[in-house]
Order: structure tokens, then C-alpha cells, then sequence
């Protein structure tokens, strides 16, 4: 059966995947209490916003200990030798020969475990919680727990899980383009990934744990407070596989699209500005020979198109579904061999019975959200999954975003179309009545993507320079937050560790009226990292997270391992940090705080 049918399978009865049109659409009311959104308070009315310094040490490390600090330290500066982190990991399982087990965990939850872990269960992390958000840090809660699988049965899982029964037979293989295949160089999707935590499919048992796992998650995050999130990554939840075809079909329609502006002389322009001309677009595909007239010009109506006589790529979009005539006809040509190529690709029956899990574990995922009171983001990952990600992520988007953000998508500003995707995704919201959330996010796959577009042969994906992708990244927040002056019902999360990101944030909220008492824009940062740039922000009023993960220490170490790599990665951020800490350890010192506790 065709990757169009078992789409549907998104939405429970007979009801079929949302095409992407500027038609409304019927979006599910959610279960669960629902906050309708207020207007915008008037100004007068408004607080002051209170400045916010990320340079004041005593004020950014007023909820901490001063044997915290002296932890943060030590761990920062152990982060920063490249000697310890090359050899971190053969260190760790000497101290845990010498020591055994019991004294090595206690050791770990002195030093690294308790600077970036929470604690081992739900009930344990309640007290770091509440101490946070006694300061204004939420959490979002993530069980950190990881498969220490090796390199070659990793290897092993990735390629079975993401080749399909055709491409094994021989059969399907050439149908997809290099990007969207399974490559044995790369089956272990952790080489050079610091800030992400992979999965790797093992069996559909598996898939049902991590849901379960995630509804844990979701639960703890609605009883730790109000307006709480949870992460969920796409991965975890089905074979990958069905993420990678579904990527290729989505990329080779939208190609196809520039294909035709630039027969119309449209090339280069950003996405939202290419428009074509519908009549020259019949022409073209009439004389490719995909369709007969009749049929072509039943696609292209004023019910789906209105009645400008052009098309955008949103439209064009929506053309990929099973109730429009063009859906059997779904073919594009193969620019090597100049032969029209159809997009959908079978699946076996037990395919079809896994994709359809899949789907189903995000709706009981997006449903106990609701319920719980809890956003849920969807996080990003490699470019081969995204599109499939960001593709499903906005169908979910579209049946529970009613009244408020329930379902935040992800976007990577390290990736040279992040704009094209930010703005086009913007504009499907408005057309179609839901709410937007997203969450930014520099990237945590950039060595990774970059070497395997270079090893397998596709262009590189990603931004060129760092100085680049701060640019993209402040270009797609500036036009998030333009948007967010003019609808009070969309939501964004600024997921940095940048001060000069969180700065340049600040000061466009208040060029535009951004209030934070609005809660529109939100700051998230990793438990362990940045308090100076997210306890003052809590302080000032504005919304801002902490990613808190948890679990048993022997458990989280692969966890552990990405944050050691992580800092010594941030070298410019981490410095500061260090600098902070010793400027307030050393005024406790000084002015006889030194047994400061924390109110």
C-alpha cells in the first residue's frame, strides 16, 4: 500500500491525513481544562519589566549553595581539560573498579551526576524542582536514560531498521535518493553528537516502552506546575524507516516545485515569495505526460487555490494526499535520467502495521499532553528524518493546537533553509486558524550531517560559518516575534546557551511590546549550565526552563559523557561562567557568607 494511505492513520476513525491547503480544516477540541487566550493586557496596565543583568554574580547564583558552586567549578574546569575528556570514559570505569559501585555513585552525584542529573526516579527530583521554580525556572523533564550499545550492534539495528522488505529484495533501493538511505558508514547516529540522545529501533516492544516512558514524563511535568513541557523525540516511537521514505517523497515534491518556478523564470526567490502561474504549471505537466488535461485542471480549483490564478508552495503541498485526484499520479522526474519516477513507495503488511503504531503512539503522546496541561515539543533530528519529522509534528500541530500551543515543532538554525521553513510554517498557522509554537535551536548534529554529505555526495546542509547560523537564527526569531506582536496566541521557546542571542531577544521584545508577563516567548538552557543567564531571567519575570533530566546514575552516563563534551564545546560561554562562580564564591568569602542558604 502507498506511504499516502497509511498516513492516515494520524487520525483515529476514518478520517485522513489534513492536507496542507488554504481550505479550513476540522482540528479535534483535546481533552483536558483549556486555557482560552486573553487579549493582550493594556500596557498601562503591565508591570514594569525589571532589567535583566547577566553580569550581577551574586543575584544569578542567589539560589545556590556555596558548595554548589564549588561543584559547578570544579566539574566547568574538569569540562575544559581535553586531556581528561579524551580520556574520560576509560577514567570512569577505573574509579568505578577501584571503588565499586556504591562509592562510585557517590562519587558521581558529588561531581558530574548532581551537576547535570536531577536525581535517579520522579519522586527524588521533586525537591530540585520546586527549589527552581521557587526562583521562576520551570523544567522540562526528560528520563535520561540511555542503551549503551556498541558501535557495530548500533551499526547493525540502524541498518536493519531503515531498510525496507523491497530495498533488502534488491528491488526499491535505486527509488530513493542517496540522502534518504541507510549508509553502513553512518549507522551509528551518535559519532559526533554532543547534545542529543539518539534511539535506535530494536523492535515495536521496544517503541511501546519509550512511549511509556514519555507518559511518565508528561505526568511528572503536569504535577511539577502550570504551563510545564515535555520532549519527545520521533525516533523513539517507530521504525525509522518510515521517516526516511516519507523525507523523500516530501523533499522530491517541494524540488519538483522550484523545478517549475524556474521554468517560469522564478528561481532563487525565498519560499514564500514563489508563486506560479497555475495555467503555465498545466501546461508543463500535461506535456510531461502525468496526467490528461481534464484531470490537471480538476487539481488546480478556486475551491483549493482561490482565485488568484497562482500557486504557492503551501498549495503545493497539499497536493500530496489521498483525497485529491492527483495523488495517483504522484510522479516526478528523475533528473539524471529524464524518466518520470512515481514517489510513493509500498509497504509490506507488517510495514503498513508499524507505521500505523507510529502514529498512534504520538496521538496517545499528544492526547495525555492535554490532559496533563503540558506543551510537548517535538524535537528535531539528522536532515534525513526532518521532513517527515516537521511534516507530522504540524498534522499534530493542526488537531490540538486549538486555543493555545500544545505542540511545539523544532527548528535547527544551522540549517540553510531554517528560514524557508519558519516562515512557511508561520503562514500555514495563520491560513488555517491553529496556534503556533515552535522552539529554536542552534543544531546538534552539524559534524555529523557535514561529514556524511561529504562521504555519500549531497550538498551540505548546513550553514557555512558559525557567524552564519547566528545570523539565521536571530533572522528566524526576528520574524517569529514580529509575528507574535500581531497574535497573541502563538508561542516560541529560545532554546540557547548564547547570551548574545538572549540579549538581542530581550531587546526586540522590547522594541516590539513584548511583554513577558504575555508568556509568549520563553528561554530554556540545560540543568547545569548557564544559571547565569536563566536564574536572572526567572528573577526578572520572564519564562524561562530548565532541561532536567533523571535516572539511575549507571544509567545516564552516556548522558553524562555529552555534557563533559558539550561544555568543553562552549568554550567563550563556559569561561564567563567560571568567572561568575569565582566572583561569587570569592565575595561570600569575603563578606563571611560563605553558609549563604538560599531564600
Amino acid at each position: 500500500m502507498a506511504l499516502r494511505r497509511v498516513v492516515s492513520a494520524l487520525r483515529p476513525g476514518p478520517a485522513r491525513l489534513a492536507r496542507l491547503s488554504t481550505a479550513p480544516v476540522t482540528r479535534e477540541q483535546p481533552a483536558g481544562p483549556r486555557a482560552v487566550p486573553e487579549p493582550r493586557e493594556a500596557e498601562a496596565a503591565r508591570p514594569p519589566v525589571p532589567a535583566v543583568d547577566f553580569g550581577n554574580a551574586q543575584e544569578a547564583y542567589r539560589s545556590r549553595r556555596s558548595w554548589e558552586l564549588a561543584r559547578s567549578l570544579l566539574v566547568l574546569r574538569l569540562c575544559a581539560s581535553p586531556a581528561l575528556l579524551a580520556r574520560h570514559e576509560q577514567l570512569l570505569l577505573l574509579a568505578r573498579r577501584l571503588l565499586g559501585q556504591r562509592l562510585f555513585d557517590k562519587l558521581m552525584k558529588m561531581t558530574f551526576y548532581g551537576q547535570f542529573v536531577a536525581g535517579e526516579d520522579q519522586e527524588s527530583i521533586q525537591p530540585l524542582i520546586q527549589h527552581n521554580r521557587a526562583f521562576g525556572v520551570g523544567s522540562i523533564l526528560d528520563y535520561g536514560v540511555e542503551e549503551d550499545l556498541s558501535p557495530e550492534e548500533a551499526e547493525r539495528q540502524e541498518m536493519e531498521s531503515c531498510t525496507s522488505a523491497a530495498e533488502k529484495e534488491g528491488s526499491g533501493a535505486s527509488k530513493r535518493e542517496k540522502q534518504y538511505q541507510a549508509h553502513r558508514a553512518f549507522g551509528d547516529r551518535r559519532d559526533g553528537v554532543i547534545s542529543a540522545r539518539t534511539y535506535f529501533y530494536a523492535s515495536e516492544a521496544k517503541c511501546d516502552s519509550h512511549m511509556e516512558t514519555f507518559l511518565r514524563c508528561i505526568e511528572a511535568s503536569g504535577r511539577a506546575g502550570e504551563d510545564g513541557f515535555s520532549a519527545i523525540k520521533l525516533t523513539a516511537l517507530g521504525r525509522p524507516q518510515f521517516l526516511l521514505q516519507f523525507s523523500d517523497v516530501l523533499t522530491k515534491w517541494r524540488r519538483f516545485f522550484h523545478q517549475m518556478a524556474a521554468e517560469q523564470g522564478k528561481a532563487g526567490l525565498a519560499a514564500m515569495d514563489t508563486r506560479l502561474e497555475v495555467a503555465a504549471l498545466q501546461e508543463s505537466v500535461a506535456k510531461m505526460g502525468i496526467a490528461s488535461r481534464t484531470e490537471i485542471e480538476n487539481w488546480f480549483t478556486a475551491e483549493t487555490l482561490g482565485v488568484s490564478g497562482t500557486l504557492d508552495l503551501l498549495h503545493w503541498g497539499s497536493l500530496i494526499d489521498s483525497r485529491t485526484e492527483l495523488s495517483k499520479h504522484l510522479v516526478v522526474p528523475n533528473m539524471q535520467t529524464g524518466q518520470l519516477e512515481p514517489l510513493l513507495s509500498r509497504f509490506t503488511q507488517e510495514e503498513e502495521l508499524q507505521v500505523t503504531r507510529m502514529l498512534q503512539r504520538m496521538d496517545v503522546l499528544a492526547k495525555k499532553a492535554s490532559e496533563a496541561g503540558v506543551r510537548l515539543m517535538v524535537d528535531a533530528e539528522q536532515t534525513y528524518f526532518q521532513p517527515a519529522i516537521s511534516r507530522l509534528t504540524l498534522e499534530m500541530q493542526r488537531r490540538f493546537n486549538v486555543e493555545k500551543p500544545l505542540i511545539f515543532g523544532t527548528y535547527q538554525c544551522y540549517l540553510k533553509d531554517a528560514y524557508d521553513n519558519v516562515t512557511l510554517d508561520v503562514e500555514l498557522a495563520r491560513r488555517e486558524g491553529w496556534c503556533f509554537g515552535a522552539k529554536l535551536v542552534r543544531g546538534a548534529y552539524m559534524a555529523q550531517e557535514r561529514a556524511r554529505a561529504a562521504e555519500i555526495g549531497y550538498e551540505d546542509p548546513i550553514n557555512p560559518t558559525y557567524e552564519a547560523t547566528s545570523a539565521m537564527y536571530h533572522r528566524c526569531l526576528d520574524y517569529v516575534l514580529e509575528e507574535l506582536k500581531h497574535n497573541s496566541t502563538a508561542q516560541v521557546m529560545v532554546a540557547s546557551h548564547n547570551e548574545d542571542t538572549v540579549r538581542f531577544t530581550l531587546r526586540r521584545m522590547e522594541e516590539l511590546g513584548l511583554h513577558p508577563a504575555d508568556r509568549q516567548v520563553s528561554f530554556g538552557q540545560l540543568l547545569g549550565m548557564c544559571d547565569q543567564i536563566s536564574f536572572p531571567l526567572g528573577q526578572a519575570g520572564f519564562p524561562v526552563y530548565k532541561y532536567v533530566p533523571y535516572g539511575p546514575v549507571m544509567e545516564v552516563l552516556p548522558y553524562l559523557s555529552r555534557r563533559a563534551l558539550e561544555n568543553s564545546g562552549v568554550v567563550k560561554g563556559a569561561l564567563r561562567e567560571r568567572q561568575l562562580l569565582w566572583q561569587e564564591l570569592w565575595r561570600r568569602l569575603r563578606t563571611g557568607s560563605l553558609f549563604h542558604r538560599p531564600a
